[in-house]
């Protein structure tokens, strides 16, 4: 039941036809990842690199880049895991049809992790320096681990119970940092490593922490997991898994993965820092260089036949897009249990994840009133943006079930038309200024600085949407190419941005001011975004949701015609202005190298290793 280590896996899906082996010598430097990135796209097999430049370990490559092959790699153990989410959220459903639920004490029993002496991964050491050097960007820092997980324990409370796994950033060359002595450790806000950090700082005492790397496949979709805090990611992983982890408990400081294929053993000592990045990450920008804890490397462990998993990141959808639909798939029916009137929410992965999450609640407050508006569902947002993953949102549209009972945050095209027409955008959109944002953002005031927006709309529809411009249309100078996206929904060209950050620019306040000169013309187009390049962006939904939401901060980049604030709070007749251009202060997007992706393209070329992949 379910694989015990990654050697496992690899046998299987390659016997099924689902896992390719490339034995020409190939560059972790920017050509491997170009490869993944293009097998993913293309929706092709696994790879196992068996030649790679500079290291003598094999790399394994879009072991999760299809739906499909996830799973086929958990077939054991998800229906089980299924019904234990599904009678957590209908604790009668085990009643109703008690054997639906007759492995879950197989699948429970596995969540125990099991303390040994001796394992696998204690078979070798090695350096830093030889394990695969994987730069997947031109301007990246350094090699980076891409499939990490990142184990520590709470200094406060040690123990399997209060562990945490966690996919942070790690990068082990490049920099200032020590060669094969030194790691940065990049992990963001919100992480519960930074608590364990916190507690052993609060002791006075340094934090040991192992970072594993491959073994069960289990492991590496519990690092990613996002867990309440109090929930061990290795005893999801024995879940998943439908096995206990076996971990190496021999005095050599934290319980080590036995079956890992590596293991980077380090200590963290107090507040000590150094600049890590830039990296090319996964809302399609580069994060750039900033301090970051650093990880004094004690040894480096790995087994026998070991190969090093990995994946590359950028503008989605990537692998990691995987892992966010899979993960939704299992966990969607415990929405309504940790968000009370919550009855589905979408991370919008084509805009970076954080940047946009959309939700359908529920509007029950006062059933009674004349003029139904949002009132539940500012409670439902502000949970939202309160708890869990969720809490990394930036912009959070929420609808409400009552409306329309097929409303579903997951299209794209009819959520938005359901807002814009119910939107009143003098009452219904509410700021959260001067708070932190995912750290990987760089459209806000600073790092990990910037704003949030709910924007919630109820009752029935305040306006008829235009599908087209107005044909005597105004607007400022400096602002061409008007085109009508979608229903309610204008993409304009604007200038160049050469403003300073968190400082409203006066040639969007123009634009503003004559607009608000046209609201009735306009009253059927109440969101107008301003970007660099209007046939990118006007493309497709993909598109403007990534233009849009990962290029702007709420508090800064929205306007508004004849805007005003009452009690603090900012409303405008309309239309709403979203500046979304690159600003002066933005990391850039990411880019290819265009001599390695004509590398790339040869190896898919009649007799080449990737023929009939991509």
């Amino acid at each position: 039941m379910g694989y015990t280590n990654l050697q496992q896996c690899v046998e299987d899906l390659e016997a099924r036809g689902e896992l390719i082996r490339i034995e020409k010598s190939l560059d972790p430097h920017l050509e491997i990842g170009a490869i993944q990135r293009r097998v993913f796209r293309a929706g092709g097999p696994a790879l196992l690199f068996t030649n790679v430049k500079g290291s003598r370990f094999p790399m394994l490559g879009n072991l999760f880049g299809t739906m499909e092959r996830a799973r086929y790699i958990f077939r054991d153990t998800l229906p089980a895991l299924k019904a234990l989410f599904r009678a957590k959220a209908d604790p009668g459903a085990a009643l109703k049809k008690p054997w639906a639920f007759r492995s879950a004490p197989r699948v429970l029993y596995g969540a125990l992790p099991k303390s040994v002496k001796d394992g696998p991964i204690l078979a070798h050491q090695t350096r830093l320096s030889e394990l695969p050097q994987l730069v997947s960007w031109p301007m990246d820092g350094g090699a980076f681990v891409t499939l990490p997980q990142v184990y520590s324990e709470n200094p406060a409370a040690p123990g399997y119970k209060n562990s945490n796994l966690g996919m942070y950033r790690v990068q082990i060359s490049g920099n200032d940092y020590e060669k094969d002595r030194e790691v940065g450790l990049h992990y963001q806000i919100h992480r519960g490593l930074g608590i364990h950090h916190s507690e052993a700082m609060k002791k006075g005492q340094p934090l040991k922490v192992n970072i594993f790397v491959g073994g069960a496949p289990a492991m590496t979709l519990a690092a990613v997991m996002p867990l309440p805090e109090g929930l061990s990611e290795l005893m999801f992983a024995g879940a998943l898994a439908g096995k206990r982890m076996r971990m190496v408990r021999n005095g050599t400081g934290l319980p080590m993965l036995a079956e890992a294929d590596f293991c980077i053993c380090g200590t963290l000592y107090g507040s000590q820092q150094k600049p890590e990045g830039p990296f090319g990450d996964h809302i399609g920008y580069y994060s750039l260089t900033h301090d970051f804890p650093v990880l004094h490397v004690d040894n480096v462990y790995y087994r026998e036949g070991a190969i090093w998993p990995f994946t590359t990141v950028g503008r989605p959808p990537q692998e990691d897009t995987v892992f966010g639909t899979f993960i939704h798939e299992l966990t969607e029916e415990l929405v309504p249990t940790v968000f009370p009137g919550v009855h589905e929410v979408h991370a919008v992965d084509a805009s970076g994840v954080h940047p946009l999450l959309l939700a359908v609640g529920s509007e029950r407050y006062v059933p009674y009133a004349e003029e139904r508006q949002p009132q539940e569902l500012l409670t439902n947002g502000m949970a939202l943006l309160g708890n869990t993953q969720t809490s990394l949102a930036k912009y959070l549209f929420i609808g409400a079930r009552e409306d329309d009972s097929t409303l579903s945050a997951h299209d794209l095209p009819s959520f938005f038309r359901h807002i814009l027409e119910r939107t009143d955008m003098r009452r219904d959109l509410h700021f959260v200024t001067k708070t932190t944002i995912d750290t990987l953002d760089y459209s806000g005031t600073g790092l990990n600085a910037g704003s949030k927006l709910v924007w919630a709309a109820a009752g029935p529809a305040k306006r008829r949407l235009d599908s087209a411009l107005p044909g005597d249309l105004r607007l400022a100078e400096g602002f061409t190419a008007p085109r009508c996206f979608a229903p309610g929904i204008v993409v304009v060209q604007g200038p160049q941005h050469t403003g300073a950050r968190g400082v409203q620019d006066p040639q969007l306040e123009a634009l503003a001011d004559v607009l608000g000169q046209q609201l009735e013309a306009l009253d059927g187009l109440p969101l107008c975004v301003v970007v660099d390049d209007v046939d990118f962006a006007a493309k497709n939904w993909e598109n403007f949701v990534w233009v849009s939401f990962s290029r702007s901060d709420p508090a800064s980049d929205i306007y508004g015609a004849h805007a005003e604030t009452q009690c603090k709070h900012w409303g405008t007749p309309g239309p709403v202005i979203i500046d979304a251009r690159l600003k002066s202060f933005q990391a850039p997007p990411l880019d290819p190298d265009p001599d390695v992706e004509k590398r790339v393209d040869a190896l898919a070329a009649p007799g080449a290793p990737l023929h009939g992949v991509y």
